[in-house]
């Protein structure tokens, strides 16, 4: 999968765009680990997308929530053991 960004919030730190090839809109976050700086990708629904491209505020709640590990259900890929923390 190639994930292609379209908005980046400098102040939230969080990532809107979507997956080249199905076209499926995603919100990305960045993550660190005891090894490596990575981004969590989940999945958004094309109203959620819609939304959080033109309200920042109601983007970056969902970006906490996905901080907080509340929106689990919604990750592209599955974390490892070596789960990282938002940097």
């Amino acid at each position: 999968m190639k994930f292609v960004k379209a908005y980046l919030s400098e102040t939230h730190r969080y990532w809107l765009g979507r997956e080249e090839e199905s076209g499926r809109p995603f919100l990305g976050i960045p993550m660190s680990n005891s090894m490596i700086d990575y981004i969590e990708y989940y999945w958004l629904t094309l109203d959620q997308y819609e939304e959080f491209a033109v309200d920042e505020h109601a983007c970056a709640a969902f970006a906490d929530a996905c901080r907080r590990r509340d929106r689990d259900e919604l990750l592209v890929y599955q974390p490892g053991p070596d789960r990282g923390v938002p940097s």
